[in-house]
């Protein structure tokens, strides 16, 4: 399938990548020069990666990735003859809404139009006429090793389209979660944002600090979720447990906020991540590429670990 691109920063040039090895015919675009120009280089250093770990398919290296994704400078160029358009721009809903109306006028109608957003429903974003033939596809960072793809449908979506949508993920060697319809978030982000939100509670009310509560989420809550997931681990822990916690309100989850004070300070000193060089901990000043090759190359082996260990599925 030739399929577009449009957006080249974090989540595009993955994507891209994602699809290119699964023998896709690519092309890729963004609105800024200077991404542009990084998407060939950020390609294939996610490229050396999955080779360094076995997981790239066999006979790809930089000069084949090269061949295989073209970037245009502008739209027309890179939706040409394209059967499906990812969007993955800015979370910015009138800059999606431009976006979609300047696809309308440049694609045919059997064009299937996708976005990667992560909260934003953009099906009131997408032109009334595309409406069947519009959804979410969301990946998750990086989108060469997380494997998991949100397939969503808005509220006049063919569920031909869906189907379709959900086989092309499986294809790439990926699991699509089809939603039944669209809400903020999908599954994984919103447990994650639920998650967030305790987290807030503990550091901002001085209960704990960023490495206790990393070391209770890595030692505590992330050996059993990837073989147990949450549901099947309740039913080893036994239901009446569950119960039995509802019913005596063990917990009382912290009100909704829109602020931590422990993240406005650290943003107000310029600690804002990996890219700055520190955010909740401190990252030694080493090359922002150096600690996301060394952070896939982990993913990577616990991947292949995973896998050959297998998960406790019922049905």
């Amino acid at each position: 399938m030739e399929i577009a691109v449009v957006g080249g920063g974090l989540m595009g040039h993955g994507i891209a990548l994602v699809l290119a090895l699964a023998g896709h015919g690519v092309r890729i675009t963004d609105t800024r020069a200077e991404i542009r120009a990084a998407v060939p280089g950020l390609m294939a250093s996610a490229l050396a990666t999955l080779r360094e770990a076995g997981a790239a398919p066999e006979g790809w290296d930089g000069d084949r990735l090269a061949r295989a994704v073209r970037i245009e400078a502008g739209l027309p160029a890179v939706v040409e003859g394209a059967a499906l358009v990812i969007e993955a721009i800015t979370e910015n809903p009138e800059a999606k809404r431009g976006l979609f109306a300047h696809l309308d006028r440049l694609c045919p109608p059997e064009t299937i139009f996708a976005s990667n957003t992560s909260y934003l429903d953009v099906f009131p974003l997408i032109p009334e006429g595309r409406q069947a033939r519009a959804l979410v596809m969301h990946w998750y960072t990086p989108p060469y090793i997380i494997d998991l793809v949100d397939v969503v449908p808005g509220p006049g979506t063919d569920p031909a389209v869906i189907a379709a949508m959900a086989d092309l993920v499986t294809g790439l060697g990926q699991t699509p979660v089809v939603l039944k319809r669209f809400v903020p978030g999908y599954i994984a982000n919103r447990i994650q944002q639920a998650i967030s939100a305790e987290v807030f509670h503990l550091l901002d009310e001085g209960y704990a600090t960023p490495r206790e509560i990393d070391e209770a989420i890595i030692h505590g809550l992330s050996l059993r979720i990837p073989i147990l997931g949450h549901l099947a681990k309740a039913d080893f822990t036994g239901l009446e447990l569950t119960q039995r916690a509802l019913a005596n309100r063990t917990y009382a989850p912290p009100p909704p906020r829109e602020r931590s004070e422990t993240l406005d300070a650290l943003c107000a000193g310029g600690r804002t991540g990996v890219m700055a060089g520190a955010g909740y901990f401190d990252w030694g000043g080493r090359d922002p590429a150096e600690l996301f090759r060394e952070r896939d190359r982990k993913l990577l082996a616990l991947k292949k670990a995973m896998a050959g260990i297998g998960r406790m599925e019922g049905t």
